[in-house]
């Protein structure tokens, strides 16, 4: 049931046999309904969504209306708005701390992360009447913890004490048993499943028809993904609490079986909208020997071979009789491009520009996003030395926890330099990250030091209007 507008809808299918999986959709409700200042998007006129009406809080609304049509049926949530969701966490539209989610939308289990292993064996159990209590990737609500599980700072100890919260979100990892205290119960996480690159390739050689009526998916019905994960963490972001943060890439050869099955397509015109991960060229960089070291801080990261893996995977992709053009379209990480990168992928994979997101110059910013790998004025420096006369763009944030005046200053200097720097945000607190995390309490969560937050909308608009170029709003 796509995109249910009332509890009517949700008896269209009737009862099912097993269980409801319920998810609000790729992104979360609540920031795909609002602004960072908490307009309703649908009242923007270039809001491309303004038909598909999904309730505010959908996870919780959905489930809710299941239950009043089929009471006992078993409800699994599950996507990015019950990953992020699933430990007690700071919701920026209340202003205020919310519970665990499984405990609003009264499902029986949540899985988090990718779902394909977890919703497999949660269907064998129900069918088998078996328990849902030790399922890899998922989270439960149970009186007692498990031994195995290590406890976070429970929902009252966080309430009283923000240095609670910084505790509890550097404890949180997907690679362990874990539990946090509600009142007189707990929410259980087990450890994440272990996804391989053959299990990716059964995934994605699966049979789609690739038949998309959303108007707005249409450039990407012949998209390809090479992997999954990232290893950037940036603070920000949900793909690594999402995906992991390490890198599971597809094989080359099942990779090729799906372009050469995409030519025989009927509706197929020749080009493959995308071709890539979260950032394209991290496809390769499969590594795992250091569980607790950052790939890109890590010496032992096949960061070289990978992008010669890469580019030796687009070479033989171009050879395939049918394909006119593959298009890289999602960005790549300018920090781990090389020469012979940028050249491959200006020279015969791009539309328009190659897509970057430096996010922010200023350094200290930089450091609590998580950003302060590379280099972006060597970086220009390099991509100039390469010839190329495909142009860059950039994609940048304000707002973010530690960016003041100065810094957003700072920031719209750089851009004015820039050519094709239109591209901005202001930042969301969205729930689960370690940007939200620094937004609640305001303080470094490495140091405990204290941060400037712009949490008022005056401020937020004037580092807006900084990049914009727009003089400054009276506050008279």
């Amino acid at each position: 049931i796509e995109m249910p507008k009332s509890d009517a809808d949700i008896v269209k299918l009737g009862a099912p046999r097993l269980y409801f999986g319920v998810t609000s959709g790729s992104i979360d409700s609540m920031l795909r309904n609002f602004t960072p200042l908490k307009k309703d998007r649908h009242a923007d006129p270039n809001f491309q969504a303004k038909d598909e009406l999904i309730p505010n809080r959908a996870v919780i609304v959905y489930c809710n209306w299941i239950k009043t049509k089929f009471k006992g049926t078993p409800i699994v949530i599950g996507g990015v708005e019950a990953t992020m969701r699933r430990f007690v966490h700071y919701d920026y539209w209340d202003n205020a701390l919310r519970r665990p989610i499984l405990f609003d939308a009264r499902a029986d289990i949540l899985v988090y992360g990718n779902g394909e292993k977890q919703v497999i064996e949660i269907a064998e159990r129900i069918n088998n009447g078996d328990e849902l209590d030790d399922i890899e990737g998922t989270c439960i609500i149970a009186p007692e913890i498990p031994a195995a599980a290590t406890e976070l700072p429970s929902f009252e100890e966080i309430k009283a004490d923000k240095d609670r919260f910084i505790d509890f979100q550097l404890a949180c990892t997907p690679h362990k048993w874990l539990a946090q205290k509600i009142d007189n119960r707990y929410i259980i996480q087990t450890p994440a499943p272990t996804y391989t690159s053959a299990d990716l390739d059964e995934y994605y050689e699966l049979p789609f028809t690739r038949k998309v009526k959303d108007p707005s998916l249409q450039g990407f019905t012949f998209s390809i993904v090479t992997h999954r994960g990232c290893v950037g963490e940036c603070s920000f972001c949900s793909l690594t609490h999402t995906q992991g943060n390490r890198i599971v890439s597809r094989s080359e050869a099942s990779i090729l079986r799906e372009l050469r099955a995409i030519t025989k397509m009927d509706h197929f015109t020749g080009n493959i909208d995308d071709f890539g991960g979260a950032s394209a060229n991290m496809y390769g960089m499969d590594c795992g020997k250091c569980s607790n070291r950052s790939c890109l801080d890590c010496p032992r990261c096949p960061k070289e071979s990978s992008s010669k893996r890469y580019i030796n995977l687009l070479r033989q992709a171009r050879k395939i009789p049918g394909i006119k053009k593959i298009i890289i379209r999602s960005g790549v990480r300018f920090d781990l491009a090389d020469e012979e990168f940028i050249k491959e992928v200006t020279e015969h994979h791009l539309i328009d520009t190659l897509r970057i997101a430096p996010e922010h110059v200023n350094r200290s910013v930089l450091k609590l996003m998580n950003k302060d790998k590379g280099n972006l004025s060597e970086f220009l420096k390099m991509y100039k030395k390469t010839g190329t006369k495909r142009k860059l763009s950039f994609y940048f944030m304000t707002s973010h926890p530690g960016s003041g005046m100065k810094e957003g200053n700072e920031l719209a200097e750089y851009m004015k330099r820039l050519e094709n720097a239109e591209s901005f945000q202001v930042f969301t607190p969205t729930p689960g990250t370690l940007s939200t995390c620094m937004y609640f309490t305001e303080k470094n969560p490495w140091t405990r030091e204290p941060i400037h937050v712009a949490k008022s909308f005056i401020e937020k608009k004037e580092q807006k209007r900084l990049i914009l170029g727009r003089p400054r709003q009276s506050k008279a």
